[in-house]
């Protein structure tokens, strides 16, 4: 958690609610990592056990908490999600199909327009479960098809400390690491990930174009440290992208009349992805709007991963 005074607080109580609610007994770590807004303290405040670090990431924050935490199963939950209260109910009573559970994650898009860009892209990325969801389960065959991330993330205690020590990132810098993919990929490698509309929970996007465009830049970062991968079936997009987009920046300034005309087609592009997904109008005009903007955001954070320090 970083700078999330507004929300955690909410969280944390929703986190409490969900447990009551369950057979599990559980304890509320929050990892304050470095934060200057009181986070710290108005988690404590909603009665949560605070763990405070300097600012290391969302990777490093996740192995503090884990480090802290003493329960045979661990929930990893973002501090804009809140769980539903029957989710850890649902899945106690599911643990005999699967011990891994990976939320189904709504986005609260009521007057958000990059929430709705966010549930465009989840929906088009992921129509293998989103065009049907259901309780089903995914492997490493066909890891890339489900939506999947540590956003409300449960799993046994042991067996994610184990995938911590087995998943390095490449950057010097353990803030730019790619949080959840190769974690959970070597989660999948060992036992089935769960996801269910019944372990479920919301989350709270970002609401200034600023915000936005640091995080699209930011997730062009880990994009890398995530897919570059022989593992992953992005592993050829991200390879292809370099040389791509060189030649794209190299004729858009040669023949640059033609980069409205090209904002317009991807425009265009992005709206009938949106419409055919019967999208209402409001989603299909903000994803269009968004996704050249997250286009040049998320292509600029890929070029920076390049010039970040390796381990």
């Amino acid at each position: 958690m970083l700078d999330e005074a507004a929300h955690i607080g909410a969280t944390v109580a929703d986190a409490r609610l969900a447990a009551a609610d369950s057979a599990f007994e559980a304890e509320v770590i929050v990892v304050d990592d470095g934060s200057t807004d009181g986070s710290g303290e108005a988690a404590a405040a909603a009665g949560a056990r605070v763990v405070s670090q300097r600012n290391r990431g969302r990777l490093e924050a996740r192995r503090s908490g884990l480090h802290a935490a003493a329960g045979e199963y661990v929930l990893l939950l973002d501090s804009r999600v809140r769980i539903h209260p029957g989710a850890l109910a649902f899945v106690a009573a599911h643990l005999d199909e699967g011990r891994v559970w990976n939320a189904h994650v709504e986005i609260d898009s009521e007057g958000n327009a990059y929430a709705r860009f966010w549930d465009v892209v989840a929906a088009l990325a992921f129509a293998r479960y989103f065009d049907e969801p259901r309780t089903t389960s995914f492997g490493p065959d066909d890891f890339d098809a489900f939506p999947k991330g540590t956003t409300c993330f449960f799993a046994p205690r042991a067996l994610l400390a184990e995938a911590y020590e087995a998943c390095a990132s490449r950057y010097a810098d353990p803030r730019h690491a790619n949080d959840d993919t190769p974690l959970i990929r070597w989660l999948a490698s060992r036992e089935r990930i769960w996801i269910s509309p019944q372990f479920g929970c919301t989350y709270r996007a970002r609401t200034s174009l600023s915000a936005f465009v640091r995080h699209a830049f930011h997730r062009g970062i880990v994009f890398l440290d995530g897919h570059g991968r022989r593992e992953s079936r992005y592993r050829p997009v991200v390879f292809a992208f370099y040389p791509l987009s060189v030649l794209s920046v190299g004729l858009a300034v040669v023949w640059w009349p033609v980069v409205p005309t090209l904002a317009v087609l991807l425009f265009a592009a992005a709206a009938s992805a949106a419409l055919a997904k019967r999208r209402p109008l409001p989603d299909v005009v903000a994803f269009a709007a968004l996704a050249p903007v997250y286009a040049v955001a998320h292509g600029l954070g890929m070029w920076r991963a390049l010039a970040l320090p390796r381990r």
